[in-house]
């Protein structure tokens, strides 16, 4: 290569490095700017959670959101479920995922904009509610996207898809919507497809491997019966109190003693409800199972041992056949793969606004589960991408460190919160991602 040629393009690489430092410049500077309305939204969002398939007010604020935008709105999949579309010329066609459910859970924060809300659940019960999973900053950042994305119209083309699903929790959501015909209602399939989640870590580190990053899962209940009685003569009863109790034992020993130990599993007992009255034995008690994952042999062998140590239970209590336990599945996912190409792609196009070393790509799959992939399930062209964004303050963090703690706080506990300062930063990592997967 003569000096000239070489000055040529060593010219030709600035001028590229300057436009793109001008672009990220620009990025941060609207997320920013919009930084006060949406975080008066995230907050709102959050002192009004609203549990699975029950997300009617969530939707209607995203709904009036996308449309005020222009986006072509789909309403009511799966009750609750709501899809913006905008078709900006010739490209691909790229879907972002945005999950809108809350948790049962009492929030512990002492934040001014805590949730007090009591909501009933499916099975007529109330429960206090709080998002202790983020899904109210995964809303607030799909809002912020869609109005950088499209006052950037200019910058991309192709067909760009914003949806908000309900039901993430009970790992039933995305299935529910493919299910009630969405892609035949204008729904278009996606050849890419994107989420954001909030994760633990401090303000400013993603989470973004490539491979399986989470486990596959099931929900279910298992009904133990037996012979109600007077609590003071147990010996005309049989007890099901018992039996689950003993169940609930029983069956941490398929994890220790029927799974390989160089598998992986969890099996974890979230709840037993029977009874009512301290001298009552009940006729019935139920056991709420959660599973997780890898590979299917290992699912089998978790069901397998769950329906033998209930029939075993069954027979050891002398009921007949017709009253051992039964198991009802409530929710499957399959563990969640980011494709390799994308996901680098991706995590290139970031480096623009994260630091290289707080871009995590060697981190373990995570026990945790998703139904994200549900949504393209069967779309074997479709490449998706799920990423973490850290969220917690970075001195609690770096205290909690000190203090021994992996973390601050947990998903899922009552006191999970999310550093509001992480409110545009995601808007910036959204917008940052979609448009690296607009280009070729």
């Amino acid at each position: 290569m003569t000096n000239k040629a070489l000055l040529f393009l060593t010219v030709i690489l600035l001028t590229v490095t300057t436009i793109q430092a001008q672009n990220t410049k620009q990025l941060k500077q609207m997320a920013f700017a919009d930084s006060l309305r949406l975080v008066e939204i995230y907050k709102d969002l959050h002192q009004n959670p609203e549990l699975g398939f029950m997300e009617v007010r969530t939707s209607g604020i995203i709904a009036k959101e996308l449309k005020s935008l222009g986006y072509e709105i789909i309403t009511g999949i799966s009750k609750t479920g709501v899809v913006g579309i905008y078709k900006n010329g010739f490209g691909p066609t790229v879907m972002y995922r945005a999950d809108m459910d809350c948790n049962s859970v009492k929030e512990n924060t002492g934040l001014p904009y805590s949730s007090t809300k009591i909501m009933k659940k499916q099975d007529g019960t109330e429960t206090p509610v709080m998002h202790a999973c983020g899904h109210d900053a995964h809303v607030t950042w799909m809002l912020g996207v869609a109005k950088i994305m499209m006052a950037l119209k200019n910058e991309w083309k192709g067909t760009l898809v914003f949806l908000a699903q309900p039901a993430e929790e009970l790992l039933a959501g995305a299935q529910a919507m493919v299910d009630d015909s969405m892609y035949t209602k204008g729904v278009p399939v996606p050849d890419y497809l994107l989420g954001l989640h909030t994760t633990t870590l401090p303000l400013g580190t993603i989470d973004n491997g490539v491979g399986v990053r989470m486990s596959g899962s099931d929900q279910l209940d298992v009904t133990f019966y037996g012979i109600g009685g007077h609590g003071a003569r147990p010996e005309d009863a049989k007890d099901p109190i018992v039996m689950a109790c003993n169940a609930v034992l029983q069956y941490q020993t398929i994890i220790s003693r029927s799974i390989a130990a160089q598998d992986v599993a969890v099996l974890t007992v979230g709840a037993i409800s029977a009874g009512t009255d301290h001298n009552v034995i009940p006729a019935s008690a139920i056991i709420k199972i959660n599973l997780r994952w890898f590979n299917e042999q290992t699912r089998n062998t978790l069901l397998d041992g769950i329906k033998r140590i209930n029939e075993g239970i069954a027979v050891a209590n002398g009921l007949s056949k017709e009253q051992y336990p039964t198991i009802k599945m409530k929710g499957k996912v399959y563990p969640l793969e980011n494709n390799v190409a994308l996901t680098n792609k991706i995590n290139a196009a970031l480096g623009a606004v994260i630091t290289s070393e707080n871009i995590l790509t060697k981190t373990s799959a995570s026990m945790g589960a998703e139904d994200f992939q549900h949504l393209v399930k069967g779309y074997d062209k479709t490449a998706c991408n799920y990423l973490s964004v850290g969220i917690a303050n970075p001195a609690a963090y770096a205290k909690a460190k000190e203090e021994g703690k992996k973390a601050p706080f947990f998903l899922h506990a009552n006191n999970y919160q999310i550093d509001l300062d992480g409110i545009p930063l995601g808007t910036e990592i959204g917008v940052t991602a979609l448009l690296a997967m607009f280009k070729n």
